[in-house]
């Protein structure tokens, strides 16, 4: 099973971005998906998530209001859009994949490779 999250990049305060989590062998759809974020010197955070049925998410209050988290099926992604991003959302991204909608990491048990978010001026 591998994921692989992209999107991430340079962006100045109150920009966005768009991070993709995209799988390839196995179907994302039969999973909750999950992004999760680690900054410098912090531990490792649960952002939002997504479940494999209903559509049900869930989002970090940090991220609550600003962060969209959805699905494409058909093209076998999972999106994470970032609105008015701010300098503490600096961090490299993940994404996972499981069986549990929480924001937890040990609800995962399939991490991709990380993106880089960096918000500045």
């Amino acid at each position: 099973v591998q994921l692989q999250a992209s999107g991430g990049g340079l962006v100045q305060p109150g920009g966005s971005l768009t991070l993709s989590c995209a799988a390839s062998v196995f179907t994302l759809e039969q999973y909750v998906i999950g992004w999760f974020r680690q900054a410098p010197g912090k531990e490792r955070e649960g952002v939002s998530c997504i479940s494999s049925s209903d559509g049900s998410t869930y989002y970090a209050d940090s991220v609550k209001g600003r962060f969209t988290i959805s699905r494409d099926n058909a093209k076998n992604t999972v999106y994470l859009q970032m609105n008015v991003l701010k300098p503490e959302d600096t961090a490299v991204y993940y994404c996972a994949a499981g069986e549990n909608l929480v924001l937890g990491a040990y609800g995962y048990e399939y991490w991709g490779q990380e993106t880089l978010v960096t918000v500045s001026s």
